[in-house]
């Protein structure tokens, strides 16, 4: 049989499915890309077993159906560095021997029976669904990813707590230092639910929204999730377990509140850090009705900083000390150009938002503070 595709539109699904493919597979087949032809469209296939990827294109030309399995590291370095024009493939259905021609040459190569290739388990159980705007949905998974946990001896927290209620989907990531909670709105009235997605398939969520317009539809099961955008789908197992009630550490009386430009704090918190080692990298910041001041000192190498910020301040004076590369990376998760910091009392979490949220966003950002010794 023989088909016809684009290189660089073959070449962008490549790059999306190889992401899926782990480095060690205990089955050697899931070292391959599935490829399927049905009548004009191309359907792609990667796995490792707990998450795959499908992702369907349109075909320039095709004489018939068939499947087999190509390797993921053959068929990218093949295609990757062929300019823009049609690929022929040609395919021995009996011996599975593959023919690419291109304008000036062809490669030949082996494939393998599409008959191994597992194929994702059907849903079992109760299913909701919720439909979510692919732009916010995309900035929700930048915001919380970066805040997950890598202990393995907590997997609840490796991954990011979807929390689906009132109309709103709350994305809730957090490795017990710092947590990021960023509500969306939602279209129509779904139903309430929960779930943990792991972190390889938000990362490749993360990497598939970027270029998707639209909406993402999520369809999830106790055990196993559905998530469907443009002509790509992910399906994957669940992370299983109960996610902590993030709620509760939330403070709800915060009587001391700074408005600071953000970009400024961010140079000040980057200049800082440079006076202290990674061990040791606790902020101060005193607020007061003059402003912010941001200072840093390292006992053990005779270093210390200081410089001061304005902010608009209410509240009591207050000096609370962070851990600077957490505070750091809060604030590089943000896009607005003033954030509020609200806090109650130095032994409690400070609280980080915008000061002004975008339209159908609700971001909050919450920080444990450090010991100061004075």
């Amino acid at each position: 049989m023989k088909f016809v595709i684009q290189s660089t539109e073959l070449y962008a699904r490549l790059q999306i499915l190889g992401r899926v493919i782990a480095s060690k597979n205990n089955l050697p087949i899931l070292d391959g890309i599935l490829f399927e032809t049905q009548g004009s469209t191309l359907i792609l296939t990667a796995s490792d077993n707990e998450t795959t990827v499908t992702s369907r294109t349109a075909l320039v030309e095709c004489d018939a159906n068939c499947r087999f399995v190509i390797n993921a590291k053959t068929i990218q370095d093949t295609v990757r560095e062929l300019p823009e024009q049609p690929l022929t493939f040609f395919v021995n259905e009996s011996s599975f021997e593959i023919t690419i021609e291109y304008q000036n040459g062809h490669y030949r190569f082996m494939a393998a029976s599409a008959d191994e290739y597992p194929t994702p388990p059907a849903f079992d159980g109760e299913t909701t669904t919720i439909a979510l705007d692919s732009a916010h949905l995309l900035t929700s998974i930048g915001r919380t990813a970066f805040a997950t946990d890598n202990d393995e001896y907590r997997p609840v927290m490796t991954g990011i707590f979807f929390d689906v209620a009132d109309k709103h989907a709350t994305l809730v990531a957090t490795d017990r230092h710092k947590m990021v909670c960023d509500k969306i709105t939602l279209a129509g009235d779904p139903a309430n639910g929960s779930f943990i997605l792991p972190k390889k398939p938000a990362a490749l969520l993360k990497n598939i929204l970027s270029k998707a317009e639209g909406q993402t539809r999520i369809q999830w099961t106790p055990r196993s999730a559905t998530i469907e955008t443009g002509d790509t789908c992910i399906s994957c197992r669940l992370i299983e377990g109960r996610y902590p009630n993030y709620q509760s550490v939330i403070p709800n009386d915060t009587p001391n509140s700074a408005t600071i430009n953000r970009p400024a704090l961010v140079s000040a918190l980057r200049r800082m850090l440079s006076f202290s080692n990674a061990t040791a990298s606790l902020i101060k910041l005193a607020f007061n009705q003059n402003g912010l001041t941001v200072s840093r000192e390292d006992i053990d190498f005779s270093m210390s900083a200081e410089e001061a910020l304005l902010c608009d301040y209410q509240g009591s004076p207050i000096n609370i000390g962070f851990k600077g590369q957490y505070l750091l990376e809060l604030l590089n998760n943000l896009e607005s150009e003033e954030i509020t910091i609200r806090m109650s009392d130095p032994s409690r979490p400070g609280v980080v938002t915008p000061t002004q949220q975008a339209e159908g966003e609700d971001v909050l950002m919450l920080l444990m503070p450090m010991v100061l010794n004075d």
